[in-house]
């Protein structure tokens, strides 16, 4: 099928206009912006004779050469085993052409300027234009082939090579995209046409503008960036306390929001300066989103899972690419190059602490190395090095908790550990799968708990997906009831009806809960999470079950990597794992496994290698036994803890006080760090806290004064009263949303919350 005559003709028309004001200055700016656009793609400012240019050159040349050799166009593919049908074949055979087009521009590659690579590219984009890629053909199967994967590629490879092609050949690049995105899907905000996809159609509408030089098109591309800048209060998009979700209901900033923040940092770069800049004010939130929405998000060049979605199930796909594992650091670096990137729009404040960061991230990135990472062409790995180089110091990693309330995860970072919580509502799926893509991660939103220690961020890179007991999640309450792939349904529609989900932060420490219901089971339970410096309170209540299996919260299951020889050892009321830490567990009953597991990412991914690996595992859990009611637990994790602190710590019993643990109210003390922490699911009163609705509330004494945070996880917005029984003097600070109704013998409050799940604080002095 040939794109019809009156398509070529009308996009040749528009290839012929050239904006009259640029003709007038002799300057061409659809020429500038396009080798700006090959800058970006294909690097500039290094040695192609140096390394890791050389060697990734190299690569590329050969990789290029391999799929040279094995094109062979037929009415229905252009490679064998890559048919049309599925439309993944469409997109996969851009990506080979993409890469045989950059080994004959590149230097270095073996390839460079080879006229029969050359021939077989335009072979290429000719035999798919005919056959399939154009306006005659109306798509089928997964829209996301016709509207991003292929046009993205086809744009970048028509970019590279305009001075190789004939109007009519570019004309017809340009018509295919004009039908595949038509201008409806960037004049509505709504669909598949928000968020990290909006960017992305955005991209290529501007390049099929350029190469158009059609400056309507390039226009429509920068306005509809627009709504893609405020923050949304629903549905997909950045929110103001840096959450970012895509699919509606899924916490997506390391996968969607990197390709986002990527896409973006392209477009504001590749448009500055010119007649089309991106000139919306609320570019700012953008800018202001590497700080507040992905930043907190990475730990030593990784992007924690829990805000990965599907994508954790990808380990190694069946691809072209190198053998490259898309881990939890393969996204996080993803997220960092698009920050170096992103920095070219900035200011030099901005531009400077981001390097920083970044650099910071280089230096403590010891499973993957990111300036040698091998999903990484030269264009990147220049921009990386020019950070790495650059006289700014390394950030260190920080300290402190940030709550994401919009997308049910919390991040923690205490003395010599880092910590992520992953939670589900009525807001936020359980899970995602979809194309193939995570069918059992049914338990990921339980209350999962990952954590890091310090100098180890290796624990959920190495073959932890394909090989965990997906029944024994660590952090997770859950029923044992065997479930199907895919339970609950695609896309993120399984999700529980809960809205208790959230908490408050001071900033450094945390009072966080999650009402629980299982995904197709009975389960009930009420968890919570109080972050405190060195440790993790982890308290359970309320566990009802009536499945007729047993229910089981699992207190972590560690990845001892291939043939783990790390000593266990338990004491009484503890238990201490060689390389990882300790847990303190009171009231006893602590099951525990060592055992292998076997197995492959294709077992959790269609698309992953069928290649199998074996992995130690160390597991911990306490078992409610069969249709528990009521049941509770209390344990405390001490990451990066030696054996002798959490003995010690176990010894201590004065350290923590548990005052209340039941389906009303979770509340501790730690009187060392002046905390009192509790989630009251309902009004109530827990120790010398009183609670007039559903609140979460944290409490912390500093000498004479103590500041108190509260918020509303369930998100009514109605007015409710906190009262803190001890003397008071008066208050020193308070939000606009806290009301004063009496100091003195004890202090009340009225919160006015809102729907956001804020938190709102008080500062009083003391007595």
């Amino acid at each position: 099928m040939r794109p019809t005559r009156r398509a070529v003709l009308l996009a040749a028309a528009l290839l012929a206009a050239a904006a009259p004001a640029a003709r007038a200055a002799g300057t061409d700016p659809y020429e500038t912006l396009r080798l700006r656009w090959l800058d970006l793609a294909l690097g500039t400012g290094y040695d192609p004779t140096a390394e890791p240019y050389a060697s990734r050159l190299a690569q590329t040349g050969e990789l290029a050469r391999a799929v040279q050799a094995t094109m062979a166009p037929t009415p229905t593919s252009l490679w064998p085993g890559y048919p049309y049908d599925p439309p993944t074949g469409i997109t996969q055979s851009y990506s080979r052409l993409w890469t045989m087009t950059q080994a004959y521009l590149q230097q270095g590659t073996g390839s460079t300027g080879d006229p029969a690579l050359l021939a077989d590219v335009l072979r290429g984009l000719d035999h798919l234009s005919a056959t399939v890629y154009n306006p005659s053909t109306t798509r089928y199967g997964n829209w996301w082939e016709w509207q991003i994967g292929s046009p993205r590629l086809l744009m970048d490879i028509v970019a590279a090579l305009r001075d190789h092609l004939g109007d009519e050949q570019t004309a017809a690049a340009c018509a295919a995209v004009d039908h595949f995105i038509p201008d409806s899907m960037l004049t509505d905000y709504s669909g598949t046409s928000t968020g990290a996809n909006r960017v992305d159609l955005c991209r290529s509408v501007a390049l099929r503008g350029i190469l158009g030089r059609a400056d309507a098109k390039i226009a429509l591309a920068r306005d509809a960036l627009s709504p893609v800048f405020p923050y949304v209060t629903q549905g997909d998009g950045l929110y103001a306390d840096g959450s970012f979700v895509q699919h509606t209901w899924v916490a997506y900033s390391g996968t969607y929001g990197q390709v986002m923040l990527d896409g973006l940092g392209r477009l504001f770069t590749l448009l500055a300066g010119s007649d089309w800049e991106v000139t919306d004010p609320n570019r700012q939130i953008v800018l202001d989103s590497v700080e507040h929405a992905y930043a907190p998000l990475i730990h030593d060049g990784l992007v924690m899972d829990c805000v990965n979605g599907r994508a954790i199930s990808r380990g190694y796909l069946k691809s072209d690419d190198l053998h490259v594992m898309r881990s939890d650091h393969f996204h996080g670096q993803g997220i960092i190059a698009a920050i170096a990137l992103l920095a070219g729009g900035a200011s030099d404040a901005e531009r400077e602490r981001w390097q920083s960061y970044v650099k910071g991230w280089i230096e403590r990135d010891t499973v993957t190395p990111i300036l040698t990472a091998p999903q990484f062409g030269v264009a990147d790995l220049a921009r990386l090095h020019a950070v790495a180089d650059a006289p700014v110091p390394a950030a260190p990693e920080p300290l402190g908790h940030r709550l994401f309330p919009a997308m049910d995860r919390a991040v923690h970072r205490g003395t010599g550990f880092t910590a992520s919580i992953a939670m589900c509502s009525d807001r936020i799926t359980y899970y995602e799968c979809g194309n193939g893509e995570n069918p059992r991660g049914w338990h990921t939103g339980a209350g999962m708990l990952s954590w890091w220690p310090a100098g180890r961020s290796d624990q959920y890179t190495d073959w932890f997906w394909p090989t965990v007991d997906w029944y024994r999640l660590p952090g997770t309450t859950v029923s044992t009831l065997r479930l199907p792939d895919k339970a609950g349904g695609e896309w993120g529609a399984p999700k529980p009806d809960v809205r208790w989900v959230g908490g408050t932060t001071d900033g450094t420490y945390a009072a966080v809960g999650q009402d629980l219901r299982g995904l197709g089971s009975t389960l009930r339970a009420r968890k919570s999470w109080f972050c405190a410096a060195d440790a993790v309170i982890c308290l359970g209540a309320g566990i009802t079950c009536t499945d007729g299996v047993p229910v089981e919260t699992i207190v972590d299951n560690r990845n001892l990597g291939e043939g783990g020889t790390q000593e266990f050892v338990r004491g009484h009321g503890w238990a201490h794992l060689e390389d990882h830490g300790g847990w303190l567990v009171p009231g006893g009953g602590l099951h525990t496994l060592r055992e292998d597991r076997t197995g492959a990412w294709s077992d959790i991914n269609t698309t992953s290698t069928t290649e199998r690996a074996t992995r130690r595992w160390q597991t911990l859990w306490l078992d409610h036994g069969t249709d528990p009611q009521e049941a509770a637990y209390v344990y405390v994790l001490m990451p990066g803890a030696s054996r002798r602190a959490v003995a010690a710590r176990a010894a201590d019993r004065h350290w923590l006080s548990v005052l209340a643990n039941d389906d009303a109210r979770q509340a501790v003390q730690v009187p060392s760090l002046g905390l009192t922490a509790a989630n009251f699911w309902q009004s109530g009163t827990a120790g010398p806290l009183t609670v007039s609705a559903a609140a979460s509330v944290l409490l912390r004494r500093h000498g004479r004064t103590a500041t108190l945070c509260v918020s509303e996880p369930p998100r009514t917005g109605e007015p409710f009263e906190i009262i803190w029984d001890r003397p008071v003097r008066g208050v020193v600070r308070a939000d606009d949303t806290v009301e004063v109704l009496s100091t003195g013998r004890r202090l009340i409050l009225r919160i006015a919350p809102g729907v956001s799940c804020a938190t709102h604080r008080c500062e009083v002095s003391l007595h």
